[in-house]
């Protein structure tokens, strides 16, 4: 959520009853973060939280500074992702943090358990961004972690409606984590060209790049990322070759003007799932009343001791 995760956005997802989050690396520098902290609580009383994803980088981040200024203005709960977490999740655990790490294996989710996370977040292939290398759907990582996993978990990737809540609280999540859903809502910042883009598009719309530099990223599939692939697929690329494509700076103008092939920008597959701009607090209360409505149907396929509901697709009895 670079560019997305912005005080009035993870203000209305915290005031609609989600937990919204600000993407500290959106800020330039860690003081900047202080005065998105800030902005965030003139919006919402309720909780909130800020992430801070490690990736590599020849110039990294100063992600001590980001965290230690979160920490300092009060902020109580973080998400982490990407490489070598340890460190951060050892200082924000001696600050009484809650800490939910991403992870797209359970080898991973395993390693942060060890580190003393309090939440993971299981990360599917269907995700916008990093999904790994390993190229593992949700629902079998899901179905994985509920049996090797001490420590709870939440659903992400592929989620944008009550139908994927409710599986993914059927595979044993306790939540979902939602970014590309988010990202079309009405007080997300993004030019309005790209939430129409994003309504408009299936859940074909999306390519991975940087497959060959063993870094992948799902990203919307547009002249520019296709240019990425196409020089993959030559052979032997290296970052230098794509870096002016991939800017992040030329990322972060597409959601300001509104130009959808201006440059690079993540989108997950649940932009097939997406199909109109509400608010944050009309998407969640949707989220709700589908979920409920969705859990309570599955009772139909319950068969008693009587044997009393038929198969609703062969119309035969069978006790379970």
């Amino acid at each position: 959520m670079q560019w997305v995760g912005v005080p009035k956005l993870a203000a209305a997802v915290s005031e609609a009853g989600g937990l919204g989050i600000l993407t500290a690396l959106t800020q330039p520098s860690p003081d900047a973060l202080r005065i998105a902290i800030r902005e965030t609580r003139k919006l919402t009383s309720k909780p909130f939280g800020v992430n801070i994803t490690l990736l590599p980088s020849i110039n990294p981040p100063d992600y001590e500074g980001y965290a230690r200024a979160a920490v300092e203005e009060g902020v109580r709960v973080f998400e982490t992702a990407g490489n070598n977490p340890g460190p951060l999740i050892k200082y924000f655990k001696s600050q009484g943090c809650v800490v939910l790490h991403k992870c797209t294996t359970i080898r991973h989710a395993k390693s942060a358990e060890r580190l003393g996370v309090d939440v993971l977040s299981i990360d599917g292939f269907e995700c916008a961004g990093h999904p790994g290398e390993d190229d593992i759907g949700g629902l079998v990582l899901m179905a994985r972690a509920i049996k090797e996993l001490k420590v709870p978990f939440i659903a992400s990737g592929g989620i944008a409606d009550g139908r994927g809540f409710a599986a993914a609280l059927a595979l044993g999540a306790v939540g979902v984590n939602m970014g590309t859903r988010f990202m079309c809502t009405v007080e997300s910042p993004i030019h309005q060209n790209i939430k129409d883009k994003i309504v408009a598009s299936t859940e074909r719309d999306t390519v991975h790049i940087f497959r060959t530099l063993h870094n992948t990223a799902r990203v919307f599939k547009n002249k520019v990322s296709m240019e990425v692939v196409a020089i993959e697929k030559r052979g032997n690329a290296k970052f230098e070759d794509v870096k002016d494509l991939v800017s992040g700076a030329r990322g972060r103008i597409v959601y300001e003007k509104g130009d959808p092939d201006y440059g690079i920008w993540s989108a997950g597959i649940a932009v097939g799932l997406i199909d109109d701009v509400p608010t944050c607090e009309v998407l969640l209360r949707r989220f709700e009343r589908e979920v409920q409505e969705i859990v309570g149907s599955l009772n139909k396929f319950v068969v008693g001791a009587d044997g009393g509901a038929a198969c609703p697709v062969s119309g035969v009895k069978a006790k379970l």
